[in-house]
């Protein structure tokens, strides 16, 4: 009997698609996996629920799986993810479209309930919350051609920020054991995995609930032991658990890319406050300097939200000074998202639309100035780069100062064959808007 075709489209964040590589890891041996959904018997949308833009790309996306019910094969169309968790009673009435509805905590049944739905043809809807367990399995990933992986070292979190629902779709933070975390690490390494990007809602906050400590440095020391592996990135860093133990271990572990990414939201000790972000301005800025200070050449990422409820015109020009000030590298900006179910979407103060993306857009106009500075700077620079496919003009890839899609990338000028996922040397000649171009050494 031929094989069902299974496709499936991941949305929104790091863990989330690391949930989709277990998934499709779940169902490899049972169907065929296929990338073109419009070829597949069943497909899976793993959606996003974080923010209303997430939100509606999600809907969309079921939306347009779901064409290919009345014009291809597909029999099955599933939606699982952060938005089902969310509203899975309300999908289920709304959307006739979809077959299963499965929350974050419900696949570790994944292929009973497609082949139930299968023998049956009956909706299945299941969106437990749990505030234990972490998905966990073989994978099958995603990203390039497979010398990148995430590696996820928690699940969940409690630092509950007003403006963020994920404690309630993910549960309290809670801790991968270390062993685990090793086991998996050593098995992409021997599949090719060259780059492991250590991903948390809260990374530095890592080990605390185990181990009574925080526990990043040990685990970034033990990473750095395996064979294969030849960059760590650790994204998702709140400042608010930094130590001089993991700064450290950041500066002298030889294969911890030099990239950091330091998720502040704002600067304003005012808008901090009614964030509940358990940190200060001053404490802020003390931080920064003490990084740059010792770690040359560190690249720094952060994400900033503007048009939080009550930020004042003065505050928000604190912030827009403060990006003019500090030079992030790397720097994304949202439009403050009313959440229901936070403790935000309460407050006094709410702001207008317009207002809010007034803000955003002007952040975004500084920054791509002070981003067109960087890059000049680069140019006679030479890079490692990690050579990730060939398009248009060329191959291209990427330096440790590059994070994958959310980064800009280096075009590779050489008349040379290249494989993908080996390691060269580039001179950049050119610097772009958000790319260099660089020729091979």
């Amino acid at each position: 009997m031929e094989k069902y075709k299974l496709g499936l489209v991941s949305l929104g964040c790091d863990k989330n698609r690391v949930d989709s590589e277990i998934m499709l890891g779940m169902l490899k041996n049972t169907y065929e996996i296929t990338e073109e959904p419009k070829e597949a018997d069943i497909i899976i949308v793993n959606t996003c629920g974080f923010i209303e833009s997430s939100k509606q790309e999600s809907i969309d996306t079921i939306l347009e799986m779901a064409e290919y019910k009345k014009d291809h094969n597909c029999k099955l169309l599933m939606a699982t993810g952060c938005l089902t968790q969310r509203y899975g009673e309300e999908l289920l009435k709304l959307m006739p479209e979809l077959d299963i509805i499965l929350g974050v905590n419900n696949y570790g049944f994944l292929d009973q309930y497609v082949e139930k739905f299968i023998k049956t043809r009956e909706r299945i809807m299941a969106v437990d919350y749990l505030d234990s367990g972490i998905n966990e399995g073989e994978r099958i990933l995603t990203t390039g051609f497979g010398q990148t992986a995430y590696l996820r070292i928690s699940e969940g979190c409690s630092n509950h920020c007003t403006y963020c629902i994920i404690p309630k779709i993910r549960g309290t933070y809670r801790s991968r054991p270390m062993e685990k975390i090793l086991e998996e690490a050593k098995t992409l390494a021997k599949g090719g995995v060259q780059e492991v990007i250590v991903v948390a809602q809260d990374t530095t906050r890592y080990g605390t609930d185990l181990y009574g400590k925080k526990a990043l440095p040990e685990l970034l020391r033990k990473l750095k032991e395996i064979e294969g592996i030849k960059w760590i990135r650790v994204l998702y860093l709140y400042p608010e658990e930094f130590t001089e133990e993991l700064i450290e271990e950041l500066k002298t572990n030889e294969k911890v890319v030099k990239y950091l990414d330091l998720p502040i939201q704002h600067i304003s000790d005012g808008v901090l406050k009614r964030m509940a972000r358990r940190t200060k301005k001053e404490d802020l800025l003390s931080l920064l300097r003490t990084l740059r200070h010792e770690i040359p050449d560190l690249v720094l990422r952060t994400s900033l939200i503007v048009g939080f409820p009550g930020e004042t015109d003065e505050e928000f020009k604190e912030l827009y000074d403060f990006v003019d000030e500090i030079e992030f590298d790397k720097l994304g900006v949202f439009t403050y998202s009313k959440e229901e179910g936070t403790a935000a979407a309460l407050m006094k103060g709410q702001i207008r639309k317009d207002v809010k993306e007034r803000r955003r857009n002007l952040i975004m106009a500084r920054q791509q100035e002070v981003s067109r500075r960087i890059l000049e700077r680069k140019v006679g620079k030479t890079y490692e780069v990690l050579v990730e496919g060939m398009g248009e003009d060329g191959y291209y890839g990427r330096s440790f100062e590059m994070a994958p899609e959310v980064d800009g990338m280096i075009i590779i000028e050489t008349q040379k064959d290249l494989m993908v996922g080996s390691f060269v040397d580039v001179k950049i000649i050119e610097a772009l808007e958000y790319d260099l171009v660089g020729v091979l050494i």
